[in-house]
């Protein structure tokens, strides 16, 4: 089987992650002095040493041409046996040693020895490692997995450091002053209490005040968005390519107590219709998490997949994984999927055409998620409705319309520089999707809505769907505080019209969650007896027009948006989204409690609650297997397309 192909060919420049990710190489350019005395190397085992081995290797490795004759000697030295010199890979960072593929291994008569995956990796970075090490370098060819496995064992807590503050401080949660944030929300409580005792009727009058502001504002921009939508009909995307053009597309899968569930994962991964060879699936588990550790060791992994344990950390977030596998994936195309996804076969060979004919600023695809047990209870049924707004005409709208998009967290496929240039995710932001779509929409790059539907099980009781939503809303608390330290420069980001979108979705969506309970006390005056004395007078009769109209409107963007997922149409049941508000009010309450008192705490959904057989789809139309389909040999360089 040729080996995987990379979207460049191999050797080309990587590109360099932004200046804050490579912090700890500034001092590369000032003189270099090793952290302790280099290790000397130990000699290989004679169980480990073949004829004709290793102890050729340096000399064919310095030519590239030789090395690339197909080898059946098994390396001499390994660094999972032979241990690495930490100092060195400390000098090089473990970060750019996964990126690049390359291990500094020990120092040997003042030779430093470099393992390297690929013939001409150390001929690519060089420069870097003269700048470390000197000019006196020795390649050693070594599969690149046990590179990944050295560095795992002998520079895991470097890279967990990198995972958690990947991103710059003033760019993430993490820096927000939280015990300024609890005397500020503290006082908004004592004052709200004492306006309720002392001038309830004031009080409540500002209140409504404020909420309308935030209702009219979010339906002003829902109305914009779903019409964009409708006008321009749903997304479609270019013809697939050929097989032998396919980039290689990594997707990383974190998964935390997810026994239940992760053989139903795998049995869906091996549904994916896309060369294996060109297919890199990291499932991402936690390092305690020994009884999905364990399931996933007694299944047998559909070809291209990889499980990579995350080491324990200050954070458990998913963020926090997400980082930590970024630089094991070997693809310059970087997907999210969760633990209960079901992606459709053929969706990424869709990611592949679409990243091919995009012009370079599309930064992000955006796939469209829905629900395979959408009929268990009411509040699945409610929630397949609000996901149907939402990816159906809601964010294609913001696609059509250029205001920044809150991403989904799932489905959503990345270009890798985009995301490395953009600092990785938010370790400490407990909805890391909304704050990257917006990072990104800052750095001027674009998000696009993937003509392509992933299935996935709706959080449908009640106190499991509170928590969850909870987590969700104070991400967007989190995400609009950070964002909004420095608002001139969110502004001019932005731009204007841009800027009140952000406002209107993140704050407004926060606003209306609190004050929506007293909103629908407003119809109250439409009693016979005229409305109680305690309701602020600002109402009026135009005002319960204005919002029934509101909500009818609301209602047939439900309908509009549900005949475009094959769902039967709601009818009655549009009635039950006004409790389902309510259960969203009592959420977002919960959030704004919670963010001062423990910002990154992450609530965690638990899913197969409501698996069924019928959910699952045909294996009898699905691709059989992932290791079914196998692509043509790689093309030469300069035949295949634009890079992703």
């Amino acid at each position: 089987m040729p080996p995987p192909p990379p979207d460049r060919p191999v050797g080309a420049a990587v590109p360099s992650r932004p200046p804050h990710r490579m912090a700890s190489l500034a001092p590369l350019g000032g003189p270099l002095r090793l952290r302790r005395p280099a290790k000397t190397l130990t000699e290989p085992s004679p169980a480990s040493a073949q004829t004709g081995g290793f102890a050729e290797a340096p000399a064919a490795f310095r030519h590239a041409a030789d090395l690339s004759r197909p080898r059946s000697v098994t390396p001499v030295f390994d660094p999972v046996a032979v241990p690495p010199d930490p100092a060195l890979i400390a000098r090089y960072t473990a970060r750019l040693c996964l990126r690049h593929g390359l291990l500094p291994w020990q120092v040997r008569d003042g030779e430093t020895l470099i393992l390297a995956a690929s013939p001409t990796a150390v001929e690519t970075h060089h420069a870097t490692l003269a700048a470390c090490f000197g000019p006196a370098i020795r390649p050693l060819p070594c599969p690149r997995d046990r590179i990944e496995a050295a560095l795992l064992a002998h520079a895991g807590a470097a890279l967990t450091d990198d995972a958690e503050h990947a991103l710059l401080a003033r760019h993430s949660a993490r820096s927000l002053n939280h015990r300024a944030i609890a005397i500020v929300f503290g006082a908004l409580v004592l004052a709200t209490l004492a306006g309720l005792f002392l001038a309830p009727k004031t009080t409540l009058t500002v209140f409504l005040v404020i909420g309308l502001v935030s209702l009219y504002a979010l339906f002003l921009l829902k109305v914009a968005a779903c019409s964009a939508s409708l006008r321009h009909g749903p997304p479609s995307g270019p013809p697939p390519l050929p097989d032998d053009l396919l980039p290689l597309i990594s997707v990383l899968i974190p998964l935390y107590g997810e026994a239940e569930i992760a053989t139903r994962l795998l049995a869906r991964l091996a549904r994916i219709d896309y060369p294996a060879d060109r297919l890199d699936i990291l499932i991402l588990t936690e390092e305690d998490d020994t009884p999905t550790r364990s399931t996933l060791a007694a299944a047998r992994l559909p070809q291209g997949v990889r499980v990579l344990s995350v080491p324990r950390g200050r954070v458990r977030t998913k963020p926090r994984a997400l980082n930590f596998g970024l630089d094991f994936c070997r693809g310059n195309i970087i997907g999210i999927w969760d633990a209960e996804d079901a992606p459709a076969p053929d969706q990424l060979r869709k990611v592949a055409a679409m990243f091919d004919a995009a012009p370079p600023d599309l930064a992000c695809l955006q796939g469209a998620l829905d629900f395979y047990n959408p009929g268990t209870n009411w509040i699945a049924r409610c929630f397949t409705m609000e996901y149907a707004l939402w990816f159906r005409l809601f964010l294609p709208g913001l696609e059509r319309l250029g205001l920044p998009m809150p991403l989904g967290g799932t489905t959503l496929f990345l270009r890798r520089d985009r995301i490395e240039a953009a600092g990785g995710w938010d370790a400490h932001n407990v909805t890391e999707d909304a704050d990257l779509g917006l990072r990104l929409a800052r750095m001027g790059l674009s998000t696009a809505m993937l003509d392509s539907t992933t299935m996935e099980e709706a959080n449908c009781r009640v106190r499991p769907w509170i928590k969850q939503r909870s987590r969700w809303s104070k991400g967007y608390l989190m995400t609009w505080l950070v964002h909004m330290r420095a608002p001139r420069a969110l502004l001019r980001d932005l731009g204007l019209r841009r800027f009140l979108a952000v406002q209107a979705l993140l704050l407004g969506s926060l606003i209306h969650g609190v004050t929506g309970p007293l909103i629908l006390l407003l119809w109250l005056q439409s009693l016979p007896d005229g409305p109680p004395d305690w309701l602020p007078s600002i109402t009026g009769g135009w005002l319960l027009l204005s919002l029934a109209a509101l909500q009818l409107a609301d209602f047939a963007f439900v309908l509009l948006a549900m005949r475009r997922t094959g769902h039967a149409s709601p009818g009655w049941r549009l009635l039950l989204l006004k409790p389902y508000g309510l259960l969203g009010s009592i959420a977002t309450v919960k959030a704004i409690g919670e963010a001062p008192l423990r910002p990154f705490h992450w609530d965690k959904t638990h899913h197969g609650q409501f698996h069924s057989a019928e959910s699952e789809p045909d294996p009898a139309t699905a691709p059989k297997t992932v290791s079914a389909s196998v692509s043509r040999p790689p093309p030469p360089a300069g035949a295949s397309r634009r890079p992703c």
